[in-house]
């Protein structure tokens, strides 16, 4: 069994298609096919569901349990690669880190610090939702994810490296209504119109809990996957919005707005960093819980966010 073989497997999952795979592992298709079928034969199994004319239709259930091995294997692998590096005071590879939407601010400063201290590094981001980072995850697709911590019990077989505290405020058109406030409380939040993201997000769902808890129904008129558009609606309509505090720190964003703190309950969330659990920790993991431990101590993302 060679490394190719389950790089064709994860190719062919990925892409779905023999011919997009072969396309991307840059071999010819028959060579790829052939790669596949020798696999099957050292394993025994059948990997693919076919039809006629070997048309794919889906993978079988020993080929899923196959493909988590591969993944195990090969990110073993490009591990033990970046950590001969690293001996050697020269790590170079890639780190594959995903993150929720709402740390888009927060992330040039870790990146910043992870880049100073490895040069060798380069690092790709992926924004996508929590339930996406567990399986990205899980499949060894990430390296690591940035995420809140109340979903430890969600991912027990992840590591955990807090980073800051992240608190909430109410984003309000700069007008007269609104001129002598700097904060205000949650209940009085809900009475004015709102723009909010969309139900099922993860930010949406806190939101609405605190308001149930206060006994208070808040419907949007507009609801959006996005933050940005919503502090545009904010920008440009009568329509108030909550994000994250670290959001009110972006300069050009919030002309004709204003950020009001939320109290009566401040709320703040822990945003954490979180890897798969491995006997040895990989190098590319490991670097990045390094700068996550050393903003966590010396508070530094708290004190340039808030």
């Amino acid at each position: 069994m060679f490394l190719r073989q389950l790089e064709y497997l994860i190719a062919v999952i990925e892409e779905d298609h023999f011919g997009r795979a072969a396309e991307r592992c840059n071999v010819k298709q028959p060579s790829l096919s052939n790669g596949i079928k020798q696999l099957e034969r050292e394993l025994g199994i059948t990997l693919f569901k076919r039809g006629r004319g070997q048309r794919l239709y889906g993978i079988t259930e020993e080929g899923q349990k196959v493909s988590r091995w591969a993944r195990l294997i090969l990110a073993n692998c490009n591990a033990m690669h970046d950590d001969i590096g690293d001996m050697k005071h020269n790590l170079q590879g890639r780190l594959r880190i995903g993150a929720m939407p709402s740390m888009s601010p927060v992330l040039p400063i870790i990146l910043q610090r992870i880049r100073s201290a490895y040069p060798g590094v380069s690092v790709d981001v992926h924004f996508v939702g929590n339930d996406e980072l567990k399986v990205s995850l899980d499949k060894y697709a990430l390296d690591c994810a940035i995420t809140y911590s109340d979903h430890e019990d969600e991912m027990s077989w992840c590591n955990a490296q807090p980073i800051f505290e992240e608190s909430w405020s109410l984003l309000v058109p700069d007008s007269y209504e609104f001129e002598n406030l700097e904060e205000i409380t949650w209940k009085d939040a809900s009475k004015l119109p709102f723009a909010m993201l969309r139900a099922s997000m993860h930010e949406r769902r806190l939101i609405d809990n605190i308001f149930r808890r206060l006994g208070c129904q808040v419907i949007p008129k507009i609801e959006s996957e996005s933050i940005l558009h919503l502090m545009f609606q904010t920008q440009y309509t009568e329509l108030c919005t909550i994000i994250p505090t670290h959001f009110t720190r972006m300069p050009g964003l919030l002309d004709g707005t204003k950020a009001l703190l939320l109290k009566e309950p401040s709320v703040e969330k822990t945003v954490s960093l979180f890897w798969v659990k491995t006997d040895n920790i990989m190098p590319m993991p490991r670097i990045a819980e390094k700068i996550a431990k050393s903003l966590a101590e010396t508070r530094e993302l708290q004190k340039y966010l808030y």
